[in-house]
């Protein structure tokens, strides 16, 4: 894989657009319109699907003076979908997943990006001039944008999605391929920090953060160099990512081509680090060398060898199945296109994991089955994982998610308990469990006279029965909207308790991590204390439903 290469992919994933699924056309095809805040059309735009876990050619359209759109000719399985507009940017939520299927109709609605603005002088107030300034990511360490400094010393910053950025001018890595005046100096961090003690920025879409100053220091910074060894060929080289270490991890890269004397990081400041060389396969698979650790401290750190000969990330290997109903209670048979259904591995947010390098858990990326169900997530680093699961059968549910183990030979129940992964392993026996039957709730959230909506309200829905208490997939969760609307789909049949309040600490995604035991019961307590019940036979679509909101 080339750099340019990913580069384009982070360039498409920064400028993705707040989706919204409005319907059916016609197969093969993805169709819609592109809008601004305001609802007015946006021409030009270019408009991207990949297909999750794809590599290949990424389908494209510009829309029209109507701001519509066509991407026609594609396969049956499960896409992300992107647009691309200078100084546009993504508004998202968890409330909608990009995740598309051929025959969708599609509103994108593209927000003015937020905007981060300053100078850069000396310490004397001199600007410095065609320094380059980068802003990264709070967490995840990762450079969202970089622009140079002009003949005033100013730089401008835009089209950033909402978030927190620390904004730092000065040494080697980065987007750019060319080199400055300035990229064997140690990073200076706004207001004329190192990153331990930077200056945090919170960004708005639509909004600008001025006068993000740098007073630069100007400090000579050390010089990290090293080979990568044990090439696999037919490879044009390797990145290889230097990785400070600690909860605010900073990740630049540098490239080694094919047949060259090996790599060096310019401007790197005293402290502790991990180096790690990375090359992509033909068999759609990552070769990662053990991160090696090392300290920099007073000299330049050089000779590092890296070693790229052991087995690509491991990878899980399964199969999804699909249960049917016996009995007739439902009318309407529509059964889920195995390619349509989407399944990732979510690692463990712990100790573990922040030991190791932020960007290894963005490599394996959520995967379609193929048409006879099997599924393989590839490029799985060394770590705990439990799984998710989506798909489109409005009367199927997720019954189960278990994996088989070779010694003692036991099925566990994978939705319960994390499945830890080995350096380089092969795990087979996954087995994700479609059942028939699923009900579904759309209603309205009800308030007193005079009372406003909460922010951030979701409703959530806990087992009733005390034999369930303790399955993790019988626990759903879905936001309310703006206007009241509440939406849940895909629910086993059984009898449950609702409960309106706000959004859990860590969002939806906390409710189904196997080890969130104590939050799933405090919330059953909550549901229960509510005496909001509710049962849900196969099949069963309510519609109208009214919750009140604080009724006991």
């Amino acid at each position: 894989m080339t750099t340019t290469f990913l580069k384009l992919i982070i360039v498409l994933s920064l400028a993705a657009a707040t989706l919204f699924a409005q319907g059916r056309t016609k197969p093969g095809s993805i169709t819609g319109t592109v809008v601004n805040e305001s609802g007015q059309p946006l021409p030009n735009v270019l408009v991207y699907v990949r297909a999750f876990g794809s590599l290949g050619t990424i389908p494209s359209a510009t829309t029209d003076g109507e701001g519509k759109f066509e991407l026609s000719s594609l396969e049956p399985v499960t896409y992300q979908l992107f647009a691309r507009l200078s100084a546009y940017t993504v508004q998202r939520d968890e409330s909608t997943p990009n995740n598309y299927h051929v025959g969708d109709t599609v509103r994108l609605v593209l927000a003015k990006g937020g905007v981060i603005t300053g100078t850069v002088t000396t310490q004397n107030g001199e600007p410095v001039v065609g320094v380059r300034v980068r802003v990264t990511t709070v967490p995840g360490g990762e450079i969202a944008q970089e622009r140079p400094t002009d003949d005033r010393g100013v730089y401008r910053i835009y089209g950033l999605p909402t978030g927190k950025y620390v904004v730092w001018a000065g040494g080697g890595g980065g987007a750019s391929s060319s080199a400055d005046p300035y990229d064997a100096d140690v990073p200076t961090y706004s207001p004329s920090s190192t990153r331990d003690t930077a200056a945090e920025v919170n960004v708005h879409t639509g909004d600008e953060a001025t006068n993000v100053d740098i007073r630069y220091r100007g400090e000579a910074g050390r010089t990290v160099s090293g080979t990568v060894s044990n090439l696999p060929g037919g490879l044009s080289g390797v990145v290889v990512n230097l990785t400070s270490t600690g909860d605010s991890q900073v990740n630049v890269t540098s490239y080694q081509p094919q047949g060259s004397n090996g790599f060096s990081f310019y401007g790197v400041d005293d402290g502790e680090y991990m180096v790690t060389a990375r090359t992509f396969l033909s068999t759609s698979e990552w070769a990662v060398s053990t991160p090696k650790r090392l300290t920099v401290r007073g000299a330049d750190v050089t000779g590092v060898e890296l070693d790229l000969s052991l087995k690509p990330l491991s990878s899980i290997s399964g199969q999804v199945v699909l249960e049917e109903l016996k009995t007739k209670e439902c009318t309407t048979k529509q059964t889920p296109i195995l390619t349509e259904t989407l399944v990732s591995a979510w690692h463990k947010q712990d100790e573990v994991a922040k030991a190791q390098p932020n960007f290894l858990w963005n490599l394996g990326t959520p995967v379609s089955a193929d048409a006879q169900g099997s599924v393989t997530l590839r490029n799985i680093a060394p770590g705990d994982y439990y799984f998710v699961t989506r798909f489109t059968a409005k009367s199927w549910y997720l019954q189960s998610i278990s994996i088989s183990s070779a010694t003692p030979k036991k099925e566990v129940d994978a939705s319960r308990v994390w499945t830890t992964v080995k350096n380089g392993e092969r795990i087979s026996g996954l087995k994700i469990t479609l059942a028939e039957g699923a009900a579904s709730i759309a209603g309205q959230v009800e308030l007193a006279e005079g009372a406003l909506l909460p922010e951030k309200l979701f409703v959530y829905l806990v087992p009733a029965e005390k034999e369930k208490a303790d399955e993790t997939l019988r626990f759903y969760g879905s936001p309310v909207t703006p206007e009241g609307k509440i939406t849940l789909n895909n629910l086993a049949p059984g009898r449950y308790w609702l409960l309106a309040r706000p959004s859990l600490e860590g969002g939806l995604t906390k409710l189904r991590v196997p080890d969130e035991n104590g939050l799933r019961a405090k919330l059953r307590r909550e549901a229960e204390a509510g005496k909001t019940e509710i049962e849900l036979k196969p099949c069963l679509n309510l519609v109208d439903y009214r919750l009140k909101l604080g009724a006991h």
